[in-house]
C-alpha cells in the first residue's frame, strides 16, 4: 500500500509538470485591428485566413471599424459568419439618418416633411448639426448582433477578451472601453467626426478612436499575449492632389498624429498583416469585394508565419453562434429608463409595444425606428433577457436629444402660389411633456402662416391647437353677367383645437371644434344680376363669413415618400358640420339669409406598387358629398387646376383651370404611370376622370357628364423637393395648360 501511495505521488507530480510545460507552450495570441472605416472590412478576410491556418485569437483590441469587426469576432461569431453578415448589409443606409417613412409620427407626415434645411438652435444661436447621423441604425445592428452577449458587461468575459480605443472630444485623451454596453462602446469607437454623431459614455464625449491611437498593440499585450499579429489597413497621408473631398481632407488630419507613432507600434508586432487598399477610401462600401480580396491576398502572404503560431498552441474548434437565435418575444415586461421630458406613455406609443404582446425581433427594431423618427433621442439602448415567465423583458435606456429648437427652410414655386419661401421655428415640451410648437411664416406673392401647437401622449388622446391665415389671387371661370373670367381674391383664417388618438396603431382618430372666416372677393365686377354689389371699396364679395364647425377625420399613410411614392397606401376621411355661421349668403344674394346646418363628408384612397424598382402605378379615388343644403358656391366642391397643396373644397383636376367645375358632390379617379429612367429622375403620364354634380349617384347613372384630362410630365426629385414640368389638356374642351413647380409644397 505504502508503494501504491508512492506511485501515486509521483504520477501526479509528473502530471502537474505535463500540464505547466503543455501550458508554457501553449502561447496566447492578441490580435490589433487597426480603424480605417470601409477599408476595415478587409479585417474578415484576414481572419478567414488566420483560422484556416489553425491560429487561436485570445485577445482582441480595435479602433473604429477594427472595433466593430474585433467586437463580433470577440463575441463568439466565426469569421464565415462575419463574412455573410457583412455581405448582406446595406452600410450606406445603417449609416445614414433615413429611416423608413412609415417610421414617421403621423404629425410628421402631416406637417414636417417640407423642410429643405434644418439647423439646430442653442443657447439662443442658430448653429449646424454635429454629424450627418445619430448613428441609430448602427446601434440597432450592433445590438441585434451581439443579443447572444447582451448580459456580459466586462469585454474580458467575453468569449475572447476584448477591448476598443475611443476618443474624448473635450480633453484629447484616449479612452480605453473594456467595461460598459458593448454596443455603445464599439459606435463609439467607430464614430468618424462629421459621419457619425459623438457618443456620450459617463460624462466623457467620445468619438472616432483613430484620432489618438489607430492600432493599439500596447494595449494587447497588456492583456496578456505573448504573440501580437497587427492587422493595419492604413495608407499613409495622401499628397495634395488627392485630397479632393471632405471625407479625406478630415482622414488626412486624423491621421497626422496616428502616423508619428505607427513605426514604433509596428516593431511591437511579432507578425504584421497589411492589405494594400490604398485605392479606396473610408467610405468605399460599394468595393466590398475588392477589398475583401486584397484582404485575402495580404494574409495568404503570411500563411507560412501564421502557422507556425498555430502550431504552438493548443488546438481546439470555436463554437458557432446561432445568429437567429432571437426571432419571436413574448414580452412580460418593459422598463424605460433616461426619459425626462417624454412621458413612458408617450414612449411605448411611439414604439407599437406593450406588456403581453407576441412579436417578432424585425418588429421591434421597426419599433425603435418609431421611436428614432421623432428625432427627440440621440440614442436608444435595448436589451432583451428571458423572464422566468417563459417570456422577455425587454428594458429601453433612452438618451433624450439635447437640441430641442430648431429653424427651418425652404423655398418654392407653382403657377398658382408663385414664389413663396418658407421660414420655420419648432420648439419641443416648451409649456409640457411631449409637446411641440411649430411655426411656419410663409413670404412670397401670397403671405401665408400656420400654427400647430400638439401634445403627443402616445397610446392615450393626444391634444392639438392649430391656427392657420391662407389667401391666393388667382383668375377663375366665371359664367354670370355675360363676364367669362374674373380675378378672384380668397382669404381663409382658420382655427382647430382637436383631439387624437391611433387607433388599431395604424389610424390616427381626430375629433375637434373649428372656427373658420372665409373671405372671397372680386373687383372685376361692381354687380351680379343687380342682386350682388360691390362695397364702397369696389370689392364684391361673395363669402365674407365665419363659421363654426365639429370636425372629425380618419387617416393612415403608408407611401413611402412624399412624393414619387413607389408603395404604399394612404386613406383620408373627413367630416366638417358647418354648425353657424354670421353673415350667411345665398349664391349671389344681396340679403342676408338664416344659415341651416348642414355637413360635407370627403374621402380620399389612394395605393402605388412598383414592379422591377422603376416602373411605378400609382391610383387615387376622391370624393365628397354634401349633406342638407348648400346654397354658398364658395362652400362647395370646386374642381380644377394643378397643385398639392389646395385647401378646403378646392380638389386639383388636370386638363381644366383652377374650381372651374363647381358642385355639391364630386367623384375623381386619377391613375399615374411613372418610370424612374435615371436615380431621381421620373417620366409620367397621368389620366383623370370627374363627375362634379348635385346628385353624385344621378339614379344609378354615375357616369353620365364625366369629365376627362390627361398629363404627362417630367419630374426629379431633389434635397429642394420635386422639381416638375407637365403638360395637360382634356378633349373635353381642348384647352391646354403647362405647370411647372420647383420645390417641396407648403
Amino acid at each position: 500500500m505504502k508503494y501504491f501511495l508512492i506511485i501515486v505521488f509521483i504520477c501526479s507530480i509528473h502530471l502537474t509538470f505535463s500540464q505547466e510545460v503543455i501550458e508554457k507552450n501553449d502561447i496566447k495570441v492578441g490580435l490589433v485591428l487597426s480603424g480605417g472605416g470601409a477599408k476595415g472590412l478587409a479585417h474578415v478576410a484576414v481572419l478567414k485566413v488566420i483560422e484556416e491556418a489553425g491560429v487561436r485569437v485570445d485577445y482582441i483590441s480595435g479602433t473604429s471599424m477594427g472595433a466593430i469587426v474585433g467586437a463580433l469576432y470577440a463575441s463568439g461569431y466565426t469569421a464565415n459568419q462575419l463574412d455573410s453578415i457583412v455581405r448582406t448589409i446595406d452600410f450606406y443606409k445603417i449609416l445614414s439618418n433615413d429611416l423608413p417613412r412609415k417610421s414617421k409620427p403621423f404629425y410628421e407626415k402631416e406637417s414636417g416633411e417640407k423642410y429643405a434645411l434644418t439647423f439646430p438652435i442653442k443657447n439662443k444661436k442658430v448653429g449646424i448639426p454635429v454629424a450627418i447621423s445619430e448613428g441609430q441604425n448602427v446601434l440597432n445592428l450592433l445590438t441585434e448582433l451581439t443579443q447572444h452577449v447582451n448580459q456580459i458587461t466586462d469585454f474580458s468575459k467575453l468569449p475572447i477578451p476584448f477591448l476598443c480605443i475611443a476618443t474624448d472630444l473635450e480633453t484629447g485623451e484616449q479612452v480605453t472601453l473594456n467595461k460598459g454596453f458593448l454596443p455603445e462602446a464599439v459606435k463609439a469607437s467607430g464614430s468618424f467626426p462629421t459621419l457619425l454623431a459623438p457618443v456620450e459614455i459617463d460624462g466623457r464625449l467620445l468619438s472616432d478612436g483613430g484620432i489618438v491611437n489607430n492600432f493599439p498593440v500596447d494595449e494587447v499585450k497588456q492583456m496578456g499575449a505573448d504573440v501580437v499579429i497587427g492587422v493595419d489597413i492604413q495608407s499613409g497621408l495622401e499628397k495634395k492632389d488627392k485630397l479632393d473631398s471632405a471625407v479625406k481632407i478630415l482622414n488626412q488630419i486624423v491621421g497626422f498624429q496616428m502616423y508619428k507613432t505607427l513605426d514604433e507600434k509596428y516593431k511591437k508586432v511579432d507578425l504584421l498583416i497589411k492589405p494594400d487598399i490604398s485605392e479606396f477610401n473610408v467610405v468605399s462600401f460599394d468595393k466590398l469585394k475588392e477589398i475583401l480580396e486584397k484582404g485575402d491576398i495580404a494574409s495568404r502572404i503570411k500563411m507560412k508565419e501564421l502557422k507556425a503560431i498555430g502550431e504552438k498552441q493548443i488546438k481546439y474548434e470555436k463554437k458557432k453562434i446561432n445568429s437567429s437565435l432571437i426571432r419571436k418575444l413574448h414580452i412580460n415586461n418593459i422598463e424605460i429608463s433616461g426619459n425626462k421630458n417624454y412621458t413612458r406613455a408617450y414612449i411605448l406609443g411611439k414604439l407599437n409595444l406593450k406588456k403581453r404582446d407576441t412579436t417578432s425581433y424585425q418588429k421591434l427594431i421597426e419599433s425603435i425606428n418609431n421611436l428614432t423618427a421623432t428625432g427627440n433621442f440621440q440614442t436608444i439602448q435595448y436589451n432583451i433577457a428571458d423572464n422566468e415567465d417563459d417570456g422577455q423583458d425587454v428594458e429601453f435606456k433612452v438618451k433624450e436629444n439635447q437640441i430641442a429648437n430648431f429653424l427651418q427652410l425652404a423655398a418654392h414655386y407653382d403657377d398658382f402660389y408663385k414664389t413663396s419661401v418658407l421660414i420655420n421655428t419648432t420648439f419641443k415640451h416648451v409649456l409640457s411633456k411631449n409637446d411641440i410648437l411649430s411655426t411656419d411664416i410663409i413670404l412670397g406673392d401670397n403671405i401665408r402662416y400656420n400654427l400647430n401647437y400638439f401634445i403627443d401622449n402616445g397610446f392615450y388622446w393626444s391634444f392639438g391647437l392649430k391656427s392657420r391665415y391662407n389667401n391666393f389671387n388667382t383668375s377663375v371661370n366665371f359664367d354670370e353677367a355675360n363676364v367669362n373670367e374674373i380675378n378672384l381674391d380668397f382669404e381663409d383664417f382658420t382655427n382647430q383645437v382637436y383631439f387624437q388618438t391611433v387607433f388599431s396603431r395604424k389610424f390616427a382618430l381626430g375629433i375637434g371644434l373649428e372656427h373658420k372666416r372665409i373671405k372671397a372677393f372680386t373687383e372685376t365686377i361692381s354687380s351680379v344680376e343687380n342682386n350682388l354689389a360691390a362695397d364702397n371699396n369696389g370689392r364684391l364679395y361673395f363669402n365674407k363669413s365665419d363659421y363654426l364647425n365639429l370636425i372629425s377625420y380618419l387617416k393612415i399613410d403608408t407611401y413611402d415618400k412624399k412624393y414619387f411614392q413607389k408603395k404604399g397606401f394612404y386613406l383620408s376621411a373627413d367630416f366638417r358640420w358647418y354648425v353657424s355661421s354670421s353673415d350667411y349668403h345665398n349664391n349671389f344674394e344681396q340679403e342676408h339669409t338664416n344659415f341651416k346646418p348642414f355637413s360635407q363628408l370627403k374621402g380620399k384612397l389612394g395605393f402605388a406598387s412598383t414592379i422591377f424598382n422603376k416602373f411605378t402605378t400609382h391610383f387615387i379615388s376622391e370624393a365628397g358629398i354634401t349633406i342638407g343644403d348648400n346654397n354658398n358656391r364658395v362652400l362647395e366642391y370646386n374642381v380644377g387646376g394643378y397643385g398639392e397643396n389646395f385647401i378646403n373644397n378646392f380638389i386639383p383636376f388636370y386638363g381644366y383651370d383652377f374650381a372651374e367645375l363647381n358642385a355639391n358632390s364630386f367623384l375623381k379617379s386619377s391613375l399615374t404611370f411613372r418610370y424612374e429612367y435615371l436615380p431621381k429622375n421620373y417620366l409620367a403620364a397621368t389620366a383623370n376622370y370627374s363627375r362634379v354634380e348635385s346628385d353624385l349617384f344621378n339614379n344609378g347613372r354615375i357616369f353620365d357628364n364625366t369629365k376627362s384630362g390627361y398629363m404627362v410630365g417630367y419630374g426629379l426629385d431633389t434635397f429642394l423637393g420635386p422639381i416638375e414640368i407637365n403638360y395637360a389638356w382634356s378633349p373635353d374642351t381642348k384647352d391646354r395648360y403647362w405647370y411647372f413647380n420647383v420645390g417641396y409644397w407648403f
